[in-house]
C-alpha cells in the first residue's frame, strides 16, 4: 500500500524504477484519455450548432417570416440558454458532483435538438434553442472541471485547450456540413437537418460518459475519502493507493463543505472573479457577433447575387456566405492550435493580452474594408481582417478566458466560479446576437466593427490590470 497522499500528488506521480530511470512526465491512463475525449464533446457540439445556426438563419427567416426582433431572438436563444445553464446548472457540479451533471446535460441536449428539428413555429424553435443552450452552458464549467481535476498540472493547459479547440472543429465542420447540405438540398427546410446532424453523436457521448469516474478532488471536499480512493483507482488504473483525509476550511477557519455565491465577491477571490468574467464578457461581444454573422456579412460584401426576394436567391446568397465563412474559420483552428502549444510555455496572461490586441487589429482591417465599395481590395481587407481576428481570438482570449475560469477558484467553488465567468461571457454573446442584426443595418459594417475594436483593447487592459498567472500550478495549490 502506498503512503497516504493527496489526490493531486497521486495524479502528478511519475513512475520510477530501481535503476533510476523514470518517465519524462506523468503518464496518462486510458481512463484519463477517455475523460478528456468525452469532455471535448460539449465544445464540439456548441461550435457546430451555433455556427450552423448562422448559416440556417436566412432560411428560418424566410420560412417563418421573421422580423428583425425575431431574428435577434433566434440567434440569442441558444446563447441565453448557455448563460443560464452555465450560471445555474454548472454550479450543480459543486453540489451533486461532476459526473451527474456531465451526463444530464447531454440528455437535455439530445431532447432539445430533436424538438428544434421538428419545430412547427418560431416560438417552439426559440424555446428549444434556449434549452439547447441550457445544456451547452452546463458543460462550460463541468467539462473544464472534469479534465483539470483528472490530469497533471504540467499539461493541464494543453489538454483543457485541446478540448476547447473542438469548438473550432465543430464550427468549421458545422459550417462545411451546412454548405454541403444546402448544395445537395437547396430548399428552405434544409435548416432542420442542421439540428438532426448532431443527434447520433450526442447519444454516443451520453453512453460513454456513463463509464467515467467521479472527481476524487470533489469527493474529498465532501469528506468521502473512501469513495475518492475508489474513483481515483479507476481513473489512474492503480490498485494500491491511499488518500490523506483532508479537512477543508473556510476563510474564517471553520470547516466547510459547501461553496456559496458570496465567496466569489469577497476577499482574495474577487480579483479572480473579475479576471475570469469581465474579459470573457468583452471577448464574447466580438467573437459571437463575428462568428454568427460572418455568413451575412460575407454575402453582403460579395453581394453579386440577385436582389429578387425569392427562395433561389436567398439560398444562393446563403451558400456564398457559408462557403466564405468555412474559409475564414480556418483561422479559428490555427489560432487554437498555437494556443495549445504555448499555454503551458508562455502562460495564460501573455496569450490573452496579445490575443486581444490582435483581435483589435483584425477588426480594424475588416472595418476598413466594410467602409468602402465592393471592389476587390475592400473584399480582401474584409476577409483578411476576419482571418486575423479568428486567429488572434483563438490564440488568445477565446481560449484563455475558458482556461482561466476553471483555474482561479478553489475546488469547493470551482463550478460556481467557472459557471459565473462563462455566464458573464454569454451576457456579451446574447447582447451581440440580439442587437447585431439591428446595429448592422443602422450603423453599417464599418462603425459596428470599430466599436468592437474598442472592446477588444479594453479586454487587454482589464486582463493586465487584474492578472493572475496560473501556469504550472496544480489544482490543490490553486
Amino acid at each position: 500500500m502506498s503512503h497516504p497522499k493527496s489526490v493531486q500528488a497521486f495524479i502528478e506521480e511519475i513512475p520510477s524504477w530501481d535503476d533510476g530511470d523514470h518517465l519524462a512526465g506523468p503518464p496518462l491512463s486510458s481512463m484519463q484519455w477517455l475523460v478528456w475525449a468525452l469532455a471535448t464533446a460539449g465544445k464540439f457540439f456548441e461550435g457546430m450548432i451555433v455556427f450552423m445556426q448562422g448559416v440556417g438563419l436566412p432560411l428560418i427567416s424566410e420560412q417563418f417570416s421573421l422580423t428583425d426582433i425575431d431574428k435577434g431572438l433566434i440567434t440569442a436563444a441558444t446563447l441565453a440558454g448557455i448563460l443560464f445553464g452555465a450560471l445555474f446548472l454548472g454550479g450543480l457540479a459543486d453540489r451533486l458532483g461532476r459526473k451527474p451533471v456531465f451526463i444530464g446535460e447531454m440528455v437535455l441536449l439530445l431532447a432539445a435538438l430533436l424538438v428544434a428539428a421538428l419545430a412547427p413555429s418560431k416560438q417552439v424553435l426559440i424555446g428549444s434553442l434556449f434549452v439547447t443552450g441550457l445544456a451547452l452552458g452546463a458543460d462550460y464549467p463541468t467539462a473544464h472541471l472534469v479534465i483539470s481535476e483528472s490530469i497533471p498540472a504540467a499539461i493541464r493547459g494543453r489538454l483543457v485547450l485541446g478540448a476547447f479547440s473542438f469548438q473550432a472543429v465543430g464550427a468549421v465542420l458545422g459550417t462545411a456540413i451546412a454548405a454541403v447540405i444546402l448544395g445537395a438540398k437547396p430548399d428552405l427546410d434544409a435548416w432542420r437537418l442542421f439540428y438532426l446532424v448532431p443527434v447520433i453523436p450526442v447519444a454516443a457521448v451520453i453512453w460513454g460518459r456513463l463509464f467515467l469516474p467521479e472527481s476524487s478532488h470533489w469527493l474529498v471536499t465532501r469528506g468521502l475519502t473512501a469513495k475518492a480512493e475508489k474513483q481515483l483507482r479507476k481513473l489512474l488504473n492503480r490498485q494500491n493507493l491511499q488518500l490523506q483525509s483532508v479537512q477543508v476550511e473556510s476563510e474564517s477557519g471553520r470547516p466547510t463543505r459547501k461553496g456559496s455565491w458570496d465567496q466569489l465577491f469577497i476577499g482574495k477571490y474577487l480579483r479572480g472573479t473579475i479576471l475570469a468574467s469581465l474579459p470573457w464578457f468583452l471577448q464574447d461581444l466580438s467573437t459571437y457577433g463575428i462568428g454568427i454573422f460572418t455568413p451575412v456579412i460575407i454575402s453582403m460584401a460579395f453581394g453579386k447575387v440577385s436582389h429578387d426576394h425569392n427562395v433561389a436567391s436567398i439560398i444562393h446568397a446563403d451558400l456564398i456566405g457559408a462557403r466564405g465563412t468555412a474559409l475564414i474559420d480556418v483561422g479559428f483552428l490555427i489560432g487554437i492550435a498555437v494556443a495549445i502549444v504555448l499555454a503551458d510555455r508562455w502562460g495564460r496572461i501573455p496569450l490573452q493580452v496579445i490575443g486581444f490586441i490582435g483581435c483589435a487589429v483584425g477588426l480594424f482591417l475588416a472595418a476598413l474594408g466594410g467602409g468602402g465599395d465592393q471592389s476587390t481590395d475592400h473584399l480582401v481587407l474584409i476577409v483578411a481582417g476576419f482571418l486575423v481576428f479568428q486567429f488572434m481570438t483563438n490564440f488568445g482570449p477565446n481560449a484563455t478566458t475558458y482556461l482561466l475560469a476553471g483555474e482561479v477558484f478553489p475546488t469547493r467553488i470551482r463550478g460556481l466560479g467557472a459557471g459565473f465567468a462563462a455566464a458573464s461571457g454569454k451576457v456579451g454573446a446574447v447582447l451581440t446576437a440580439f442587437f447585431f442584426p439591428t446595429l448592422l443595418k443602422a450603423w453599417g459594417t464599418e462603425r459596428l466593427l470599430m466599436a468592437l475594436v474598442i472592446t477588444s483593447l479594453l479586454g487587454a487592459v482589464v486582463t493586465w490590470f487584474y492578472r493572475i498567472e496560473t501556469k504550472g500550478l496544480d489544482m490543490e495549490t490553486l
